[in-house]
């Protein structure tokens, strides 16, 4: 029940508004209220938007190595943004024609579609047939043989899709086919939500887009699988726990080199060479007795001396040298 004031106390607040000494209470600020679109729930949330970018830019690294043998130039590949949109929002935001490969990945329903900006996709093909990435064309549209050019190019992005995703799943990504309408590759329904991920490669001093674009509602079982605090890492699961110079180690020491001893050595003139026939003997400067050069390519590991063991011919170590031998 609301307290019922007394004369002599409404007296005194007529008295304090009159002298100006009474404050006014503060207008409560509102709150600006925030819209939610229903149909477009966050299926992702932060911690996982971070995991993908750190997926994506372990793709981005992996890919430009390869473009730089490929091309030949300096190739930097950036990823600029990762959000989550409406596939109308995407479809609306597709060049026509496109340059668009649409895949998938084996054994689950998730379906997704590369696509090379126009001017990416040509200055490639210029490239990888020799040009030096300038040339123009009076089209845009992408021709059968430039499609089977890029497939190179489209195949090793999904071995190094693999790759990156190791960290949540061995998962393999296989290309279904080109379109260069955006109409026609469709993954998923115009009011769905998908997950668009935008790189911006820099060849050279030119630079083009490149986006991958998931439908989100099939990539609801892998994303689950993301939320693991050790998937922060973008090293591969198989290699979880070691560092780098154990890995590295690891491969070079399985890595094979052609050895080759070199048992002698002489000079012979031109007319000498030309003279020789069958059943000539050949002086070499070294003798039996001396140890022989053991080498791979141009490089002098070590000295040895020659023998049979196990009624194999071999060759004994007999001391380190390491050192270069300069070509005449």
């Amino acid at each position: 029940m609301a307290a019922i004031l007394s004369q002599q106390e409404i007296d005194a607040l007529l008295n304090n508004i009159k002298s100006g000494t009474e404050q006014k209470a503060e207008t409560p600020v509102e709150k600006e209220a925030i819209l939610f679109d229903f149909r477009l729930p966050n299926r992702i949330s932060k911690n996982q938007l971070r995991i993908l970018r750190s997926i994506f830019e372990n793709f981005a690294e992996s890919f430009s190595s390869f473009l730089v043998t490929k091309l030949q130039t300096i190739v930097n590949i950036n990823v600029t943004s990762v959000d989550q949109i409406y596939y109308s929002e995407y479809v609306l935001s597709v060049a026509n024609p496109a340059c668009l490969f649409t895949f998938e990945i084996k054994n689950t329903d998730v379906k997704g579609v590369l696509e090379l900006n126009n001017d990416l996709a040509l200055s490639l093909v210029d490239k990888l047939l020799g040009g030096n990435g300038l040339g123009t064309k009076q089209t845009k549209v992408i021709t059968s043989i430039e499609q089977k050019v890029l497939r190179v190019v489209v195949d090793r992005v999904m071995q190094d899709l693999r790759k990156a995703w190791q960290t949540v799943d061995s998962m393999e990504f296989v290309v279904e086919r080109f379109e260069p309408d955006i109409d026609f590759a469709q993954i998923t329904s115009q009011s769905e939500s998908v997950l668009l991920i935008s790189f911006e490669i820099l060849i050279g001093e030119q630079s083009f887009l490149m986006n991958i674009c998931f439908a989100t509602f099939a990539f609801d079982t892998i994303l689950s699988r993301l939320s693991s605090q050790k998937l922060s890492s973008i090293r591969t699961i198989k290699h979880y726990g070691h560092t780098a110079r154990n890995i590295l180690s690891q491969h070079l020491s399985k890595t094979l080199l052609p050895i080759i001893v070199e048992l002698g050595s002489t000079k012979l003139s031109v007319k000498e060479l030309l003279e020789m026939d069958k059943g000539d003997i050949i002086r070499l400067e070294t003798k039996i007795g001396d140890d022989q050069k053991i080498k791979t390519g141009s490089q002098l590991l070590f000295m040895g001396r020659v023998g049979v063991s196990n009624n194999k011919k071999a060759i004994k170590v007999t001391k380190k040298v390491l050192e270069e031998i300069k070509s005449l």
